[in-house]
């Protein structure tokens, strides 16, 4: 049992101030970071609140139960995010969960566009984030779709957050490219090579390619 709330990271720290560093943006003051650091620290805190240990992962802060991923906090040009990760077995009396992405299944998000809809939602949030947590440790999966006879891996799901623009890019493939990204991934047994095989591929699917073109 722990005696204490978990600690806040300093990487964490470093992506109010630099941002994600996945572009050439980051560490200067046009980072899209810096037009949701108000709502991000307040997302923040409210997770810092939790059991949840907060780490940095593809850039971004990632909120984790036993080394599983439960929420994150993401970034858009238009929007910040909060993510939850198995949000498809979320109640959501609030009514206030979207989907991702159109062709999204597990994943649930909340959007903030300003300050305003934060304040809005501040007082039902830690309900949803206890929801979230109570179901990772239930260890209930949410189904995954299948392409074309085969599964959409996990890793792939958590890029389609990271990315903007990749679940729509991906599913717009043709179902023969789709296979054959999904082979790809999934042949590698560990993790972190099934996410350096994802994110190698980006760019191809971002641009329509097969695999091989």
């Amino acid at each position: 049992m722990k005696n204490s709330m978990p600690q806040p990271n300093p990487q964490v720290d470093r992506f109010l101030l630099e941002g994600c560093m996945r572009c050439e943006k980051g560490a200067t003051p046009a980072c899209k970071v810096h037009r949701w650091t108000p709502i991000l620290e307040q997302l923040r805190q409210l997770l810092l609140g939790t059991e949840l240990n907060e780490e940095r992962k593809w850039g971004v802060p990632v909120y984790t139960l036993n080394g599983k991923n439960v929420i994150l906090l993401g970034v858009f040009n238009d929007s910040c995010v909060i993510s939850f990760i198995k949000g498809s077995l979320m109640k959501d009396p609030q009514s206030i969960l979207e989907l991702p992405g159109p062709n999204s299944h597990e994943g649930r998000i909340i959007r903030f566009t300003k300050i305003e809809d934060l304040e809005k939602l501040i007082s039902h949030l830690p309900q949803y984030i206890k929801d979230a947590i109570e179901i990772e440790k239930s260890g209930k999966k949410p189904r995954i779709p299948v392409r074309g006879g085969m599964e959409i891996p996990e890793e792939l799901t958590q890029k389609f957050k990271e990315h903007e623009g990749l679940e729509k890019a991906f599913f717009a493939l043709t179902p023969g490219r789709q296979r054959s990204y999904l082979i790809h991934f999934t042949g590698a047994k560990q993790v972190e090579t099934r996410l350096s095989r994802i994110e190698k591929c980006v760019e191809k699917i971002m641009a329509g390619k097969g695999m091989m073109e």
